[in-house]
Order: structure tokens, then C-alpha cells, then sequence
């Protein structure tokens, strides 16, 4: 079993395809077999979307496979699950989310200090094709830096 600290499952096409503006931490909604099989290291969030329904945060598909050792009582990998936020912050992301062009996005799985596990959402603004190369040109920078940096020390 991997060290809760160790749990760190992100999103990385969030960061690529959209422009955060807010993070916020939400605690799950999850059965025993589901926290079982996110602490052997399971999980992904790349195909996750989030979504407001009565006043209430919801994640769906998020893929989180059955555990290893569950029996007729094992979890379905990608049903609904409702994310547990205050209600100033629900308040908060229902009123974004109705401007024009912004979405909620997951953006990482985690499990807290206290054992608990976590998704981090985002009130992305989707970003255009022009601003995805400049974050391509952006990284392929760093990246070269990086190498030279490293060849230097």
C-alpha cells in the first residue's frame, strides 16, 4: 500500500485546455471499497467533469477502479459522486458558473494530512488555440532551461 503522501493523482490536460481562476478543496462522498482502492494508488480524474444540481457539486467519471481485495459489495468505477464544500462556496461557484465560458474542472485527487480524500476543482475559462501554444512554447522554455541548468550544476 502506497503512503497517503504519496497519493497526488492530477489532471494535467485541466492546466493545458483551461485557465484556472479559483481552486477550491472538496471532500467526497465515498463507500469503503472506493477510499480502499484511491489509497492503493487508484484513480483518474482525466475524463472527470463537474456539475451544479440543486444547489449541489457533483463529479462524474471519475474513474476510480474496483478494489483488489472487494467482494459482491465492490463499487461501480464511474457512478456519480457528490462533492462536500460549504454552502458560501457552493454559492460562490453556482454564481461563476453562470457567466458565459467558465466550467468547473477537477484538477487533483489527494488524500489529506487526516486521511481523507480530496478533490480540488477549479472555475476554469476554456482557453483558445492561440493562448494553448504559448503555453506549449512556455514549457518547451522551461524545459530547455532546465537541461541547461542541470548541465551546469
Amino acid at each position: 500500500m502506497l503512503s497517503q503522501e504519496k497519493i497526488n493523482i492530477k489532471n494535467k490536460k485541466a492546466g493545458f485546455e483551461y485557465e484556472i481562476l479559483d481552486r477550491f478543496e472538496a471532500g467526497m462522498m465515498l463507500t469503503g471499497t472506493e477510499i480502499k482502492s484511491i489509497r492503493e494508488g487508484g484513480g483518474s480524474i482525466n475524463e472527470a467533469f463537474c456539475m451544479m444540481r440543486d444547489g449541489e457539486l457533483f463529479v462524474k467519471n471519475l474513474n476510480i477502479p474496483e478494489y483488489s481485495h472487494g467482494t459482491y459489495a465492490n463499487h461501480d468505477p464511474v457512478r456519480l459522486r457528490k462533492l462536500l464544500l460549504r454552502k458560501k462556496e457552493l454559492k460562490k461557484i453556482d454564481a461563476r458558473i453562470r457567466e458565459k465560458g467558465l466550467t468547473i474542472v477537477p484538477i487533483r485527487l489527494f488524500i489529506s494530512d487526516r486521511g481523507y480524500a480530496k478533490l480540488e476543482v477549479g472555475i476554469g475559462k476554456g482557453k483558445k488555440s492561440f493562448d494553448k501554444r504559448e503555453s506549449l512554447k512556455q514549457k518547451e522554455n522551461k524545459r530547455e532551461l532546465d537541461r541547461v541548468m542541470k548541465k551546469y550544476k
